[in-house]
């Protein structure tokens, strides 16, 4: 299965201008359930621009004691995970990273395992090819009235389930129709 997860505001931003996402409500109890979830995936498929955010936090985790503890437990998460970055202008074998310049839907198609697809442009690559089975959406409480927004062409989805946390963001899971 081919899932992306994305926390997104209540006027469906995924990042506000010049790429801001301090609006984003996250919690122990939410980045738990996050980590968990993201343990499940095999394979996280990213583009450059969102693998060098990770790479500015995760390798070295474990040098920041002042980050809640739910950060530095997402760490071996990501370090361990195979990593598949979409660039065209750098290449990656860091972490155990290998760099693609173009989206060959067959190849993603026969990647084993659950694959998580992250990076808002990528994303857009990947719904064009209709290679995403699942959306989980983390809708947070706030509208942000300006941004890079999540969906940016029609997409059908079927609810398949919600759940509420603490903080007041509701976390939607969609599937394909």
């Amino acid at each position: 299965m081919i899932s992306t997860m994305a926390s997104v505001s209540l006027d469906g931003f995924f990042e506000g201008p010049d790429h801001d996402i301090d609006w984003h409500h996250m919690n122990d109890e939410l980045h738990g359930h996050i980590n968990a979830e993201l343990a499940k995936f095999g394979t996280f498929v990213n583009g450059r621009r969102n693998h060098e955010l990770m790479l500015g936090a995760w390798p070295h985790a474990e040098d920041h004691p002042e980050w809640p503890q739910a950060m530095r437990d997402f760490a071996p998460i990501w370090r361990n995970a195979r990593k598949i970055v979409y660039s065209r202008t750098k290449h990656f074998t860091d972490w155990n990273s290998e760099t693609r310049t173009e989206v060959d839907p067959d190849e993603i198609r026969r990647l084993p395992g659950d694959v998580m697809v992250g990076g808002n442009e990528l994303l857009q690559t990947f719904f064009e090819h209709d290679l995403v089975d699942e959306v989980r959406l983390y809708l947070n409480p706030v509208a942000i009235g300006a941004g890079t927004p999540f969906f940016r062409k029609p997409n059908a989805l079927a609810l398949k389930s919600t759940r509420a946390f603490g903080n007041g963001v509701v976390e939607l899971i969609y599937g394909r129709r």
